[in-house]
């Protein structure tokens, strides 16, 4: 469930992102001003704690879990599933961070790729896992990239955390691991292979699909074609609607997808069950005050930056 993509248009630095999963998710936007104390989230004797340093724009899960989003240094953050995702026992040695506040701790600490993760490696915390929709365990994984094209990917196998960080991590969908992906897309023509393009929609086909296209897609010379261009590989990669099936239950259909621009600060927002796009200008959003633009029932189309209200996120403790 779920693809992200990286690319520079010519005229910006790109991400696209697709949302698939079996339910609706009560998914919101979000403006997180700077300067809040977060982390202090209860149920943990040793928790992260941390002042946002900037601001950002987020698409929440039931108003409780940051699953997508950008701050206003052009750092983009993107939690996607990962079956095998596994992030070990609590040592309390280390200060602890729950799933559905690790996008935010990115999006509110770091300007760029490579201070994030030279964090990591000097100041390392742990990731508790959550309960998820449905009942399930949140298993994730995380992408960060920025304005400068750089890009990481996080991921908790067998307790361990694995850092990939360089610019050419452009794709990333869901399972096998990371490591796996990149061995698996070899077999394919156009990085070193031989088979055909895959049409399935299997994570590892999506991986490959993405990847393929986005090599291909032409530089542009204004910001819409760019945006029109990315979107064209997403949608190449999302879930068609349908009924989850028993058998293969990491599946699911496409319910919404996001583009950001991280260069112009733009974050787009598209609903599966709307014909319509809505975006935010991160600049002209008030950077000192929590607001919700509120998605569900409501017909949106177009600039919507003024439409946010303000409001209280309160961020899923346990």
């Amino acid at each position: 469930m779920c693809t992200r993509v990286l690319w520079d248009s010519g005229e910006g630095m790109l991400v696209g992102r697709n949302m698939d999963w079996r339910e609706d998710l009560g998914t919101n936007l979000w403006a997180m001003p700077r300067g809040e104390q977060r982390g202090d989230h209860g149920g943990d004797t040793n928790p992260l704690i941390w002042r946002a340093e900037y601001a950002s724009v987020i698409a929440g899960v039931f108003d409780k879990a940051a699953t997508d989003g950008i701050n206003e240094a052009g750092l983009g953050a993107h939690l996607l599933w990962l079956a095998e995702s596994d992030f070990g026992d609590r040592d309390i040695a280390l200060p602890g961070i729950p799933v559905s506040m690790w996008t935010q701790f990115f999006l509110d600490r770091f300007a760029t790729v490579a201070e994030a993760v030279e964090h990591v490696r000097r100041h390392p915390f742990q990731v508790r896992p959550q309960g998820g929709p449905s009942g399930t365990t949140a298993t994730v994984h995380l992408a960060i990239d920025d304005a400068g094209g750089d890009s990481a990917i996080f991921e908790y196998l067998d307790g361990r955390l694995d850092v990939h960080h360089g610019d050419h991590y452009d794709v990333m969908t869901n399972s096998p691991p990371f490591s796996a992906q990149l061995e698996h897309l070899k077999q394919y023509e156009g990085f070193g292979g031989q088979l055909p393009l895959p049409g399935t929609t299997e994570a590892a086909d999506r991986f490959v699909r993405a990847a393929y296209y986005t090599d291909r897609l032409p530089k542009v010379d204004n910001p819409q074609r760019g945006y029109a261009a990315l979107l064209s590989v997403m949608r190449n990669a999302a879930q068609p609607f349908g009924t989850p099936d028993p058998s293969r239950p990491n599946i699911s259909m496409t319910i919404w997808r996001t583009l950001a621009d991280l260069s112009k600060r733009v974050y787009a927002f598209e609903s599966a069950f709307s014909p319509d796009i809505v975006w935010v200008h991160m600049d002209r959003l008030d950077p000192t005050t929590t607001q919700r633009l509120e998605l569900v029932g409501h017909d949106l189309n177009g600039d919507v930056t003024n439409r946010f209200q303000p409001s209280r996120f309160a961020f899923k403790a346990a």
